[in-house]
């Protein structure tokens, strides 16, 4: 304890200093994607590496009559929820397009290829017709009324459907996303199973779009814990950028380019990016689409994306004016309160991928209202924000647990605050695990290794505490873009890179 308190002290002192740490970016890509394994649901593989884990939710979809094993509970409960689990494929797809070389560098690659087909197995299972898809299992009240391990729940697991006369725009869409960036990771690798999931999100897509209507308004027990504030148009643009990207059929660009103005691609100026705003992401693909040569009669349209685009840097840099993402006077993006850090480890991905392209497309700067931000600049300030997760902050506190010599250690979580099963497999009730394990004081029995907290409020201060799931809790859609950035990062080079 000692020996990690000088060391605290020194990083903080190195921090005021204005040295900051050098941090270790392989090992948090490693970890980051660790964490993901702690997130299973289903009969866990041979390969498993969260030792304290083991399998669960066996019967999910039984009673629906389908098979809805496997897939990722989305934070520290035992809830599949199928928009935030979409996403989470997606952004991890992502991150490997874009760094996978770096990936494999540092010996992760394969690691991040099963995180995702451990999510897209399960969306597959969750489409068993061209026009259902099963978006939920078990109701989050429900689930949030115990305290369990995954293991052993005693809870109902009814399954929520999407069908013609009960559409979602927002979670098919997502999904058709996400299928189809798999799709393109596994096209190598693994071209049948690519070509599934190809087949799948054209599905998916066609489905969103014919049935139109927003996905909580079908699932109504969604809404209280992800509800589609931004409604269906930015997945339905998200959809056809990268159902084009996977095909190259110029249709799914018309779809982008026609309803630019309709759905508000080119209309929405914001620079925040999550499991329900797609449209900075949207953004940033097309103005990627429009460098690469590649948008042919829709050029203008797209160039409208691209200024959106370019929005969304100004403003994370401070660049913008109005608009300006405030931030922590230890120089944190902040948004809001809960959570926060999901938008900073999205944001950064975004400011990093958008930095690569235009740094291959020999593009100079974005040109903001404050003075221009070159590709270097932004891939800069996307390193400050990763730095900072990761300790280079007022409380010298690494926001990843298990990394650095100070990280949260009471991290909201059913299955890492309770005694692991293989310890112990004596029963733990529903109503024991709140009257025993929750209110426990101290660290969490087992190592939620790799998982990004919610973080530091607008002053950069955290309470380590289980009960304050605001900043404690850590979702997957958390981890999936920090993974990309990391990996960029973990490769050295210069910033700028070309």
């Amino acid at each position: 304890l000692l020996v990690v308190l000088v060391l605290a002290a020194m990083a903080q002192v190195a921090y005021c200093a204005g040295g900051g740490t050098t941090q270790n970016y392989r090992e948090a890509l490693a970890k980051s994607i660790l964490f993901l394994e702690a997130q299973r649901s289903g009969v866990l593989p041979a390969s498993q590496r969260v030792g304290w884990r083991s399998n669960s939710g066996l019967q999910d979809g039984k009673a629906n009559g389908v098979d809805l094993t496997g897939g990722y509970y989305d934070a520290g409960d035992n809830v599949k929820f199928g928009l935030p689990m979409a996403f989470t494929v997606t952004m991890m797809s992502w991150s490997v397009l874009e760094y996978g070389g770096q990936m494999q560098a540092a010996g992760e690659l394969g690691n991040a290829l099963e995180a995702i087909k451990w999510g897209t197995d399960y969306f597959v299972k969750a489409h068993p017709e061209p026009s259902v898809l099963y978006g939920e299992v078990i109701h989050g009240d429900t689930d949030h009324f115990c305290w369990q391990r995954p293991e052993e729940m005693t809870t109902s697991r009814q399954a929520y459907r999407l069908d013609p006369q009960r559409p979602g725009s927002d979670l098919a869409g997502e999904t058709a996303a996400a299928m189809a960036a798999a799709s393109l990771v596994f096209r190598r690798s693994n071209p049948g199973y690519a070509n599934l999931l190809l087949q799948h999100s054209k599905q998916m897509f066609d489905f969103a779009d014919k049935f139109r209507g927003r996905y909580d308004a079908s699932i109504p027990v969604a809404r209280k814990y992800y509800q589609s504030v931004s409604g269906y148009s930015d997945e339905l643009l998200w959809a056809a950028a990268w159902l084009f990207q996977a095909t190259d059929d110029r249709r799914y660009l018309d779809y982008l380019a026609n309803n630019a103005d309709a759905m508000g691609g080119t209309g929405w100026s914001t620079a925040m990016f999550s499991w329900d705003i797609k449209y900075a992401g949207v953004q940033v693909l097309a103005a990627k689409i429009l460098l690469q040569g590649r948008a042919g009669a829709h050029a203008a349209v797209l160039q409208r994306y691209r200024q959106k685009a370019d929005f969304f840097v100004c403003a994370s840099l401070g660049k913008q004016g109005y608009g300006n993402v405030k931030r922590t006077p230890g120089g944190l993006l902040y948004h809001m309160q809960w959570n926060n850090l999901q938008y900073v480890t999205s944001g950064s991905f975004l400011l990093a991928a958008y930095s690569d392209s235009l740094a291959a497309a020999r593009q100079a700067a974005v040109w903001c209202p404050a003075g221009p931000a070159s590709p270097a600049q932004i891939m800069a300030f996307a390193k400050s924000q990763v730095d900072y997760i990761l300790g280079s902050n007022p409380r010298a506190t690494s926001y990843m647990v298990g990394y650095g010599f100070i990280y949260p250690l009471e991290a909201h979580h059913r299955g890492a605050s309770i005694v692991s099963f293989q310890s112990n497999p004596s029963f733990v009730a529903c109503k024991a695990g709140y009257a025993i394990w929750y209110p426990r004081k101290g660290s969490n029995p087992n190592l939620l290794d790799g998982a990004i907290v919610g973080g530091p409020d607008e002053n950069d201060n955290f309470v380590d505490d289980r009960n304050n799931y605001q900043q404690t809790e850590a979702p997957t859609y958390n981890n999936a873009p920090f993974m990309g950035v990391l990996a960029r990062l973990a490769a050295g080079g210069r910033l700028d890179r070309a």
